[in-house]
Parts: C-alpha cells; structure tokens; sequence
C-alpha cells in the first residue's frame, strides 16, 4: 500500500525535476547564444589592442581599436555619405535579385522548354568572376552607378533563382497527383502546393543573396575606381590606402562589416517571422 502511495509521488518528483532541467538549460542556451560571440569578440579586441601596445606597432602598419574608433568619428561625414551609396546599390542589388530570380524560378517552373534555354546561361553567369566582367561592363555602361548596380546584381540573383527552383521541385509527389485528381489549375497547383513548398528554400537563398548583394557592390566599388560625390565605401578604403590613413581605412571595413551583420539579421528575421508556426526549421520544441 505504502508503495503504491510512493510511486506517483516519485514520478512526478522526476518529472518536475526533468522540466526544471530543461528550463535550466533552455535559459543557459538563450544567454550563451548571445554571451559567448560577445565575450569571443572582447578577448579578440583586447588581443588586438595588446599586439598593437605591446610591439608598439604604428598606426599605418596596424592601428589599435582605439585608433580605428577615432578615425570613424572623426570621418563620419564622409563616410556615412559613401554608406548610403553602397546601401542603395546593395538594396537595389538585392531587390532585383528577388524580383528577376523569384520570377525565372516560376518561368523555368511553368515550363521545362525555357528553363533547358536559359538556365545554363544562368550558370554561367554564377561560375564568371565577377572581378573579370565588370571592366568591360563599365566599358558599355555609361552611368557608374548602372555598372555598380548590374555587378552586385549578377553575384546576388543565381542564389535566389536556384533556391526558389529547388523549392517549386520539392513539392510532395503524392499531393501533386492529389491535386491532379481533382482538377486543380496549373495556378492553382503553384500557389497552394509548390509556393508553400519553396518558401523555406528561397528565405535561404535570400539570407545567402543579402550578403553577396554587399560583396557584389563593394567588388564592383573597386573596379570603378571613381572618386568624388556618389562614391562608396570601397573608394574610401583605396583612398586611405593611397595616403596611409590606416585607421580610417579600417573604420570603413568596420561600417562594412557591420552593414553585413545587419543584413544578415534582418533576413535571418524574415525569414523565421515567415516560418516560426508552421515550418519544422523554425518551430520551438519543448525539449
């Protein structure tokens, strides 16, 4: 008698205990997932102020973090002007990227014949270094900005085209031949099956063409090469190459750098406020 009234006392003992175990660990992940990166970066400053400090390395060698902060205040005009610059041709990049490669995606999907006609060209596209096209596209652009535009474009769209087709293609067989079976229209078949299906691959397409849209348009920066008003953050890293203001040119590798976390998390965010209540890639469990 007396076991029977132990048992469920004990059981729920280790029950309770299990789920405060994992709401210990829940806890601890959410802190680490934000702590470690920020304590990793700290102990990397701080190496990188002691190397500096230490062997007394001068500024247009290696600048410290303290140097690098100065020159970003001191400059912050020029460039936070020459920010907005490359901003508008990585978001100009990527909305193109979306729009034309979200849009052959479904072109290609509709019908195999163009998608054998183009998308090789797409591929090669994607595998040409973009460093080696982009002189012979400002050679037949007139506008820089055009050329800038057209250069991020190129490295941003195939990521885009070949997700979102990936996605149309991964659709269950057996609720293609379900919707078959009752008649549904070819439009009816892309935007209730084949769209939900590709959502999840083109939002990584777009976190991966976020990023390249920034590297397109800082590549194509540096090919340009053109100073003065409406120029971008990768001119001012070659200008203070040319006059050895180190730590300016690391302020604007700073911006650059941030501006890329930036994208990232906002994609990133997109991307589970699309698929947090119903994609199994974004769902919380409970343990």
């Amino acid at each position: 008698m007396s076991e029977s009234t132990a048992n469920p006392v004990t059981v729920a003992n280790v029950v309770d205990t299990e789920e405060q175990a994992r709401l210990r660990a829940r806890k601890i992940g959410a802190v680490g997932r934000w702590a470690l990166p920020i304590i990793v970066l700290i102990l990397a400053i701080g190496c990188w102020h002691l190397i500096v400090a230490v062997n007394d390395i001068p500024d247009y060698i290696l600048p410290g973090p303290r140097r690098v902060i100065e020159a970003l205040i001191t400059n912050w005009g020029s460039l936070i002007e020459s920010w907005r610059v490359t901003m508008a041709v990585t978001g100009m990049a990527l909305f193109l990227a979306v729009t034309v490669g979200g849009g052959l995606a479904v072109l290609f999907n509709l019908s195999k014949w163009v998608e054998m006609s183009f998308f090789p060209y797409a591929v090669v596209l994607q595998v040409t270094p973009i460093i080696a096209i982009a002189p012979l596209i400002f050679i037949y652009v007139d506008s820089k900005f055009a050329g800038l535009l057209i250069c991020a474009w190129i490295v941003a769209f195939f990521p885009i085209l070949s997700s979102t087709i990936l996605g149309l293609n991964s659709a269950d067989h057996n609720l293609r031949d379900l919707f078959q079976v009752y008649g549904a229209t070819r439009w009816q078949h892309l935007r209730h099956l084949q769209a939900p299906s590709a959502l999840p691959y083109f939002l990584g397409g777009l976190r991966i063409a976020g990023g390249l849209s920034l590297i397109g348009a800082v590549v194509a920066e540096f090919v340009a090469g053109s100073g003065g008003i409406g120029s971008g953050l990768a001119f001012r890293i070659m200008e203070a190459g040319y006059r050895l203001q180190i730590p300016k040119m690391f302020a604007a590798l700073l911006l650059i750098i941030l501006t890329g976390i930036a994208i990232y998390l906002v994609t990133n965010f997109i991307s589970h406020m699309a698929l947090r209540k119903w994609h199994e890639s974004a769902i919380k469990r409970e343990n």
